[in-house]
């Protein structure tokens, strides 16, 4: 009876495994990250682009595609702003732009309008951001398709 119940478990545990999102590549071949920022916090935004750069790095390195989206919402879409991104912040995501084609920056539409209406004038978000109507959905629907998403 132990044998038959540890063959259980570890098939349990195989289905459940391969089962979790971020344990294998997704059916085109190529790795999917998403990293969500909803802080106004230059700092972690700076981490966020760092973990960006580092797995868009370690893929290229073995010779894989990784396709990263970083979403900002909340409080992070500062970080996109051009008139509230620090500028330091501004011009690495500018950089990201030119040197990473494999990092889309994703800015959540609910959010501008909700500073727009709060700020009573127009939101001017970087250039290299792509805007969605919600940045949690986005969230979600790449979860659903596969995605890892990790917040830093």
């Amino acid at each position: 009876m132990p044998f038959l119940f540890r063959v259980l478990v570890l098939m349990c545990l195989l289905t459940i495994g391969s089962a979790l999102p971020g344990t294998s590549r997704a059916d085109d071949g190529v790795h999917k990250l998403v990293l969500q920022i909803s802080d106004n916090d230059p700092h972690k935004m700076m981490g966020v682009l760092n973990v960006a750069a580092n797995v868009s790095r370690h893929y290229s390195g073995i010779g894989e595609e990784v396709e990263i989206r970083i979403v900002a919402f909340e409080a992070g879409l500062h970080l996109l702003r051009t008139d509230t991104a620090p500028e330091d912040v501004a011009k690495r995501v500018r950089g990201f732009g030119m040197s990473m084609p494999n990092v889309t920056f994703v800015a959540c539409g609910n959010t501008i309008d909700t500073m727009e209406r709060l700020e009573g004038k127009k939101i001017p978000i970087l250039e290299d951001a792509e805007i969605v109507q919600t940045g949690v959905v986005a969230l979600i629907e790449a979860d659903e398709a596969g995605w890892t998403i990790v917040r830093p």
